[in-house]
């Protein structure tokens, strides 16, 4: 088996696709993926073919055998998923963190600058409430890195899930270091102090914000 069809087929099982369905995306009778893959026919995907695929699993097509793709105004952006959740700065949101219904681009070396993660561990999420007024508003975007928790934990915004809920708040460093404060910025909700770290259930570290201006 070649490189190209290796590739296609690590991709379908990776997507939790058949050749079948995959076939059936292309408009070809439900063998064809099969016997490119398994068989060596065709001998190679024609350009139509390999477009489709290589935009479907979100590859350059000479992963499949074709030409690298030309260069393109989003080219080398990185591709974060916004995720269809809110964090609470309030009263609290369902904690899941599925299903995710857009992404917003990246420039490459602009990501670099702000966090070392890797751009699997980044998802963005809405904030829902006014508790972390006047730092972040209801409505803003966060960017959370979902592999910086617990065993980093420093002074910083996180997103925590409290009772089931998911929480943005200011997490704060006690002197002893020890224990944590968690704590809302605006004044009028409440704040928790002298914690125990291991009561946290940290999901992500807040690395930045966006904000509609109006």
């Amino acid at each position: 088996m070649d490189d190209a069809r290796r590739a296609l087929d690590d991709l379908i099982q990776k997507r939790g696709c058949n050749y079948s369905e995959i076939s059936r995306l292309l408009g070809r009778n439900a063998a064809y993926i099969q016997q490119y893959i398994r068989r060596g026919s065709p001998k190679q995907l024609d350009d139509q073919d390999r477009s489709v695929l290589a935009r479907f699993f979100g590859v350059d097509e000479k992963v499949l055998g074709g030409p690298a793709r030309r260069s393109s105004p989003d080219a080398d952006l990185v591709h974060i998923p916004i995720l269809d959740v809110e964090a609470s700065a309030g009263y609290g949101a369902l904690a899941g963190l599925e299903g995710n219904s857009a992404q917003f681009g990246f420039d490459e070396k602009w990501l670099r600058r702000l966090t070392a993660s890797k751009a699997s561990n980044l998802s963005i999420i809405g904030v829902l409430g006014d508790s972390m007024e006047p730092t972040l508003h209801d409505g803003d975007e966060v960017m959370v890195d979902l592999g910086d928790g617990q065993a980093r934990l420093r002074d910083g915004i996180y997103v925590l899930r409290m009772d089931d809920m998911l929480s943005v708040k200011r997490i704060a460093i006690e002197p002893q270091g020890k224990r944590v404060s968690v704590l809302s910025d605006n004044p009028t909700y409440p704040s928790w102090r002298g914690l125990e770290k291991r009561m946290l259930n940290i999901v992500g570290r807040v690395l930045w914000f966006g904000r509609t201006l109006r």
